[in-house]
């Protein structure tokens, strides 16, 4: 069937895998190097909460806007502008000196990188039909993770061998490489004429939808907005907290540096990996059972969230493998959550709000993540213990699932 269809979409889908990718490798270098440069730098567990807090307070303030100008001037450029900034912002901390420097790249950074998932979505509901958009978005966020998993294997070896400043470099060089297949071949897929015909009635097969421009006063109104933006306020500094302090606390727990800190690592995003495709598989499974999307997102939610819980022993554990296995368990369930997370805005609001929804909640992700990483800061320096980091991210994604459950109906259509 997919043979006579054509299969030109799933095309797009590798390049939001891949510009996911790159985006997660740029955020995570930091985390990889953190020990040494907070050696280097003489920096506190505070100074670097603010260098991680600059990142996502310029994060939360650009997909305030990210999502909205996305719909207003398009997938293509908003995409091509957003990662050659980004690229810039990632290359530029090799020059940095400072503690101000560092907060100054990671804000441009958090800027840049704050369009990477309204734009991926927003492509993604252009170019796929419902039925098949909880499995793109699956893929493509799988990204978040190959990404994880590539920082450790290349950052340490270009580090050791030529300097932590060729690290931020070389690695924010390859969105340029991404920007020139991008304009070589996204387009719409009503105006794309590398479509075949069936492909293209494929795509849009599901009832049109007058484009027109969203102001937020009218996504804010409903409800399921509220409940979205607090599942995503809850779940994302777990996220955030995994990126960015899981290097630190292999290596005040277990000695792992720059050498060794690779394989632990690995382990972690190579199942989160499993569970990013396999959270929309499984809720793809309810929907084929006879289940309705929204439902049958939230039911997947609620099983992933069951994941997470055993990681509120991993402070407690002495080995190091059983804590990363541990963590490993939670970031599946964050993946396979956010799979679902995702596809639940596109399920319920026309396309033309989609990418300001996804923004909006973005936006509150990031404030929690500023919070918790605040937080973060000073739990460390009063108790030297990671003891209720982990109880919080064992629990988050319960209340994400409440959250949902009382504020997103089951089989309610969004009208703006």
């Amino acid at each position: 069937m997919k043979q006579r269809i054509g299969n030109y979409r799933w095309r797009v889908v590798a390049l939001l895998f891949f510009a996911t990718t790159i985006n997660y490798i740029d955020r995570q270098v930091i985390a990889i190097l953190a020990p040494d440069l907070q050696k280097l730098f003489n920096w506190s567990e505070v100074d670097y909460s603010l260098i991680i807090m600059s990142f996502q307070g310029a994060y939360a303030l650009g997909l305030m806007f990210a999502g909205n100008l996305l719909d207003r001037i398009g997938t293509k450029t908003g995409y091509s502008l957003a990662i050659a900034f980004w690229s810039i912002a990632a290359m530029f901390h090799g020059a940095a000196r400072s503690l101000f420097a560092f907060v100054a790249a990671r804000f441009s950074l958090g800027i840049g990188e704050s369009a990477n998932f309204p734009a991926a979505i927003k492509a993604v509901a252009e170019w796929f039909p419902k039925r098949e958009r909880a499995l793109a978005t699956g893929i493509f966020n799988a990204g978040t993770n190959f990404g994880a998993i590539l920082t450790p294997f290349i950052v340490p070896v270009i580090a050791i061998k030529w300097g932590w400043q060729w690290a931020f470099i070389g690695t924010g060089a390859l969105g340029f490489i991404w920007l020139i297949l991008w304009l070589f071949t996204y387009d719409h897929p009503e105006k794309s004429p590398k479509l075949t015909i069936k492909e293209k009635e494929y795509i849009l097969q599901d009832e049109p939808e007058k484009e027109e421009k969203v102001k937020w006063t009218n996504v804010l109104a409903h409800r399921q907005t509220l409940g979205i933006c607090l599942a995503r306020f809850v779940t994302d500094p777990v996220w955030w907290f995994f990126l960015y302090w899981i290097p630190k606390f292999l290596y005040t727990n277990y000695g792992i540096d720059l050498t060794n800190i690779g394989p632990p690592l690995i382990l972690i995003y190579i199942v989160s990996i499993i569970g990013s495709v396999s959270g929309g598989g499984l809720s793809s499974f309810f929907i084929s059972k006879g289940k309705k999307p929204v439902p049958a997102r939230k039911n997947a939610i609620l099983i992933l969230s069951m994941f997470a819980l055993p990681v509120y022993f991993v402070s407690q554990v002495q080995h190091m493998w059983i804590s990363a296995l541990l963590i490993s368990l939670a970031a599946f369930a964050h993946q396979g959550y956010a799979a679902n997370i995702f596809t639940i805005v596109s399920d319920i609001y026309p396309k033309k709000a989609v990418g300001t929804v996804i923004g909006l909640s973005g936006s509150a992700g990031a404030v929690g993540g500023i919070l918790f990483s605040f937080s973060v800061g000073y739990i460390l320096e009063l108790t030297e213990s990671y003891f209720f980091l982990f109880l919080f991210a064992s629990v988050a994604y319960l209340l994400c699932w409440l959250f949902l459950r009382l504020l997103v109906p089951d089989n309610s259509k969004i009208e703006i």
